[in-house]
């Protein structure tokens, strides 16, 4: 996820060719070069992947910590104080950062680590729930987001509503600007939970339940996408393939939750059957995984970096490639040095929120 986010940021801060974003209302990006739809489509596999994995995470976490004795509120506090310290360094380190990237940048953003910690915080009181009411609030919140969201028309006449923005919907002003809305993302984390549930009572059957759901979840992207209604949040922008892929992320239609969570759940399966065989060659991308919160911050600054220093007029949409594997490079041992440093610290340090 670490690896296809950075090729995003890559075409932003260094090739300065990234999408416009794919809002719910306003324009839509139309892409003439297949290449440029591609680089953008595959990171579509980050951002619910993320939020999946949080919540797997958060599960996996509380039901280890409660075994060695931790009450229900050290654990709500834990994920308190990390979701909050999320939400700071959004706008302590990394929207700084985007203010120096070359495109406008609003007075206060909303961006992803805002959503994730928001989801945490709330995602940390359901967590003792059984599977099944976490699977009924996860569909309620996937269906009711899509029910209760306006409509493409109405895009504009509801950003001074600033709690609206933040909870419900995206867009904004130049004051405030809101891509990662909290509750549509919180869908995702509490299947994330579900997830882990089902993780701990047997990882072999989980796998094969997350393949049977990727397959249902694309094959139900298939039949909302060509129904082209309900479902969508906005009408396609035409009939080619390009169109049919390119769906509304800010805040997640149901058709973009459900392609990209559906690719993702059928690779965790594959990628379960492979590790056994190639774990020396994942090794690599694995090191990511260990501190991605270090590594998102860190590849944002290297890009920014990168892009000023070699490309200050832009690339090629192919030519960004280069740059974007340079970037891998550097934050590889940057990375695997910080995990390593950070599993040293004492167990309640807070950097190991880190």
């Amino acid at each position: 996820m670490i690896v296809l986010m950075a090729l995003d940021h890559a075409n932003d801060m260094v090739a300065l060719r990234h999408s416009s974003g794919e809002y719910w209302g306003g324009y839509f990006p139309v892409y003439d070069d297949p290449l440029a739809f591609i680089n953008r489509f595959v990171t579509h596999l980050c951002a619910p992947g993320f939020f999946f994995l949080m919540g797997v995470g958060m599960l996996l976490f509380a039901e280890s910590q409660r075994e060695k004795g931790w009450s229900r509120w050290q654990i709500v506090r834990h994920f308190w104080i990390r979701g909050a310290l999320l939400i700071g360094l959004q706008f302590i380190i990394v929207n700084p950062i985007w203010k120096m990237s070359p495109p406008s940048f609003p007075d206060v953003y909303i961006g992803v680590l805002v959503a994730l910690g928001g989801t945490m915080i709330l995602g940390s009181l359901v967590l003792r729930l059984e599977p099944v009411y976490l699977a009924l609030l996860s569909l309620a919140l996937f269906v009711g987001m899509e029910l209760t969201h306006p409509g493409p028309s109405q895009w504009g006449q509801n950003f001074d509503a600033p709690l609206g923005l933040i909870f419900g919907y995206s867009g904004g002003s130049n004051e405030l600007w809101v891509n990662f809305s909290i509750l549509p993302w919180l869908e995702l984390v509490i299947f994330g939970m579900l997830f882990g549930r089902w993780l701990r009572k047997d990882e072999s059957a989980a796998m094969r339940c997350g393949l049977v759901l990727g397959i249902v979840f694309l094959l139900s992207f298939v039949l909302l996408r060509v129904a082209d209604g309900f479902g969508n949040i906005r009408p396609r922008m035409g009939d080619d393939w390009i169109a049919y892929l390119n769906v509304v992320k800010y805040p997640p239609s149901m058709t973009y939750t459900l392609l990209p969570m559906g690719l993702n759940l059928v690779l965790l399966w594959l990628i379960s059957k492979a590790v056994r065989r190639f774990r020396g060659w994942l090794e690599p991308i694995a090191v990511f995984g260990r501190a991605p919160l270090f590594a998102y911050v860190v590849h944002l600054l290297l890009y920014l970096i990168i892009g000023k220093a070699l490309t200050p007029h832009g690339t090629s949409v192919s030519g960004v490639y280069p740059y974007w594997l340079l970037g891998l490079v550097i934050l590889l041992p940057l990375t695997w040095w910080f995990g390593n440093w950070k599993q040293q610290r004492p167990a309640r340090s807070l950097l190991r929120f880190l």
